[in-house]
């Protein structure tokens, strides 16, 4: 065993002639805060680097910043205060496999604690694969099919390597921003089980991890990844959906003429809401409000932030009351559903064709689903213009389908599928068009190949500086 470049290397035999790595330590940002408090779970003590030569077995930690120091109160066999410079990082682990206290959510690994800007910043260090444990059941309902957790936990593996290793102090977010990690409260049976069952396994797309990117619900198509941001990838395609039985599959909500004010104060309200254009699955593009003050020119992200949408996928009608009858509106062009034909590949099984629109060229099936048939074709969203009245302010009804940004995965389509029989690697296969599902030590670059511990329940481990 040998240290290089800081990565502990370890020969596995002879035989391989290989040489691996550790399992990659995650570093998730999960708590942002002017003050914290950190505590051991029962009897275990926390024990903590950073205080002084030595790691201090303490049952509970506090930290604020004050005065430009850190203030920091101990609690061990006894209370006591201790002032500490800016600089310094506090590391705090634990033998407990229940993990760590950090306010009301308990964390495994280790713990660091420093100060950026004008506040707190607490980094999670942590073992990839038990990262997973918690993200997979912190973005999906642990109770649903296990099919569906394992191709999150996939997706969720692949994302997460793909940032491994960035600038500056940690890797990912514990929120929407990267992956919802809430720490060992979302760990159940399932979700291990999910995790375990697909073991290192990733995407990738020319021998590099793809952009394993997901949502909640599509609304009935993803979006191809050119249409929503700058680049076009060519696994990241618009596919159908089998998420209609989702409860965001189809959704309204209304805005009172003082919301519409607050949300947009350039034009005073909202007079009209002129669509400009679309996507090939009819998510909003561009969009020109008008209202007493003027106009303003949005594009679809900026409309949804300012109304606090659910998806782009949505028509405005500008009305009287509740009770008024939405019109229908200016019809937009059906998407063309090109499944082609039905072709047997053994009992029951039936072969998917390709997806075509405007905006990505056809791809072809790389997988079979067994008794899937297509999902119906999703109903169109108009594309016209609100009505106005000059006689009273109007409410504005938003009428949209899915949440999200629509591209990648989409995790209740997943569940769908499950439910209907088709493994993780085919709901993999649907959603990320041409990427492959291998063992991330099989990458073709050898500098990222490593050897994957087997799992070991009650195990704890110094992160060191990895």
């Amino acid at each position: 065993m040998g240290l290089v470049g800081g990565v502990t290397l370890t020969a596995v035999s002879p035989a391989a002639e290989v040489i691996a790595v550790q399992e990659p330590v995650m570093r998730v940002l999960v708590l942002e805060a002017s003050a914290l408090r950190l505590r051991a779970d029962a009897e275990q003590p926390l024990l903590v680097a950073g205080l002084g030569s030595r790691e201090q077995r303490l049952r509970a930690l506090s930290v604020r910043k004050q005065r430009g120091q850190l203030r920091l109160t101990l609690e061990g066999r006894s209370r006591r205060s201790l002032s500490l410079a800016l600089q310094r990082e506090l590391r705090v682990r634990s033998a407990d496999p229940r993990g760590i206290w950090l306010g009301k959510r308990r964390y495994r690994g280790e713990l660091r604690v420093r100060s950026v800007g004008a506040g707190l910043q607490v980094v999670n260090h942590l073992r990839v694969e038990d990262y997973l444990a918690s993200v997979v059941g912190s973005e999906m309902p642990e109770s649903w099919p296990l099919a569906a957790l394992q191709a999150q936990a996939v997706a969720a593996r692949t994302y997460a390597l793909a940032q491994h290793g960035k600038a500056g102090g940690f890797d990912l977010k514990a929120t929407v921003a990267s992956q919802v990690y809430r720490g060992v409260e979302s760990e159940t049976a399932n979700t291990l089980k999910a995790v375990e069952s697909t073991h290192s396994l990733v995407l990738v797309h020319g021998g590099k991890l793809i952009d394993a990117v997901f949502h909640s619900s599509s609304g009935g198509a993803t979006e191809a990844s050119g249409a929503v941001w700058s680049k076009q990838l060519p696994y990241l395609v618009s596919v159908p959906d089998h998420d209609q039985h989702s409860p965001v599959h189809q959704w309204d909500v209304w805005f009172e003429p003082h919301q519409l004010r607050r949300a947009f104060r350039e034009t005073g309200g909202v007079s009209s809401i002129a669509v400009l254009g679309t996507t090939g699955t009819g998510r909003i593009r561009q969009a020109r409000v008008q209202g007493p003050r003027g106009d303003l020119l949005l594009s679809g992200k900026q409309l949804r932030q300012r109304l606090g949408l659910k998806s782009t996928l949505v028509r405005f009608e500008m009305l009287a009351s509740k009770s008024a009858k939405p019109g229908a509106g200016v019809g937009l062009k059906r998407f063309e559903h090109s499944f082609g034909d039905r072709k047997s590949s053994g009992a029951g099984t039936v072969l998917m064709g390709s997806w075509r629109d405007r905006t990505t060229a056809s791809v072809d099936a790389n997988a079979s689903f067994m008794g899937l048939t297509p999902p119906p074709p999703v109903p169109p969203l108009p594309l016209h213009s609100t009505r106005r009245s000059r006689h009273q302010p109007l409410m504005l009804l938003a009428m949209g389908q899915g949440f999200g940004h629509g591209v990648g995965m989409s995790q209740w389509g997943a569940h769908g599928l499950a439910q209907r029989g088709a493994d993780f690697r085919q709901i993999l296969n649907h959603y990320y068009r041409g990427a492959k599902i291998v063992p991330y030590r099989q990458l073709q670059n050898s500098s990222l190949a490593f050897l994957w511990r087997s799992p070991q329940p009650g195990r704890v481990e110094s992160m060191g500086d990895a």
